[in-house]
């Protein structure tokens, strides 16, 4: 009982700390820059940019037009249906590692979840590229989306223990 509530706690704190770190650089953005606003940082390499993402990762359904409204409902809805299941996840989860995967993925869903409820997008301020390739503008709770993506794609294909986790 007592493992399962300390688990739950960590958990709560990792989520936390990435909405948190997620919705302070996001109003930081916000307040310093103008939409559509680039500055380099590393010229060839990365600038912080201010664009808001009306769709999905990466701007996956970010077209606008109508049903702009529909789509945002569809998002927010998926985006609250998947940190329930995150959370069922977490309280199954017997892996450490993967309760932090979890937690990361839960803390960006609900980050974006926010930006969606306030400001009806998200809001994307790290680019990336180099040469002629271009990422499309990410976020930190994009990050930590990505990075528990791939805690767990490691954990359940290449981890030597993975049958036998704890």
């Amino acid at each position: 009982m007592n493992n399962q509530r300390n688990k739950l706690l960590g958990s709560a704190l990792i989520a936390i700390a990435v909405l948190i770190a997620d919705q302070l650089s996001k109003a930081a953005i916000v307040a310093y820059l103008v939409w559509g606003d680039i500055r380099t940082v590393i010229p060839g390499l990365f600038n912080i940019v201010f664009f808001k993402n009306r769709g999905a990762a990466f701007g996956f359904l970010g077209s606008g037009g109508s049903g702009a409204n529909l789509r945002l409902l569809f998002l927010t809805v998926v985006s609250v249906v998947a940190l329930v299941v995150l959370t069922l996840l977490i309280r199954r989860s017997d892996d450490r590692r993967n309760t932090v995967a979890l937690s990361l993925i839960a803390g960006g869903a609900a980050g974006n979840l926010i930006d969606r409820a306030v400001h009806g997008s998200v809001v994307d301020f790290l680019d990336l590229h180099l040469g002629g390739l271009h990422w499309p503008a990410f976020n930190i709770a994009d990050s930590a989306i990505t990075a528990g993506v791939i805690i767990i794609l490691y954990l359940s294909f290449f981890a030597p223990d993975r049958h036998n986790r704890r």
